[in-house]
């Protein structure tokens, strides 16, 4: 996720993984283009490698590829979280006043003896009818974009006060 705007009356946070919907959309073909040309010259065994391959590839494709975008917006006092899929679309609104801070989500994986530590950001509503923990997104990843995400969010928010006292 990156920071697509931020000004003293927006700060928009925006992920759409082309790179990762490109590569399962060649991988769908890899498999798709010759099953076809093989059942066309009579071998229609070649369905199930079309049919397997193809499916994996849009399984993988419809787990992996959500469009994301978070929407800080001061003047109108709102917080929305867009969710975009193959399955359809979601959008959740909060107060922007209820936002208290961002944070970072740990979770510890761990496989062949080893322990590995993944990061998401979260919003904390300290108020209202939405208080809680509210994950900006669903995955855990490594590395340090989750952190980048949440120093932006809370500089952003002193900016609040500082605007409203001018």
């Amino acid at each position: 996720m990156k920071v697509t705007r931020d000004t003293p009356d927006q700060l928009i946070l925006a992920d759409t993984p082309w790179l990762i919907g490109i590569m399962l959309i060649l991988f769908i073909l890899a498999f798709v283009a010759p099953g076809v040309a093989m059942m066309m010259s009579g071998t229609w065994e070649a369905f199930f490698f079309a049919l397997f391959g193809g499916g994996l590839g849009f399984a993988a494709f419809c787990v992996f590829v959500r469009r994301v975008q978070v929407i800080l917006d001061r003047p109108k006092d709102s917080i929305l979280i867009r969710r975009q899929s193959v399955f359809g679309y979601q959008a959740v609104e909060h107060r922007l006043s209820n936002l208290s801070h961002a944070e970072i989500e740990e979770t510890t994986s761990r496989s062949d003896g080893s322990s590995r530590t993944l990061y998401r950001p979260v919003l904390i509503l300290d108020q209202g009818m939405s208080a809680g923990r509210h994950p900006v997104v669903e995955a855990y990843s490594s590395g340090g974009g989750s952190r980048r995400l949440v120093k932006a969010i809370n500089k952003w928010l002193p900016a609040r006060t500082d605007a409203a006292e001018t």
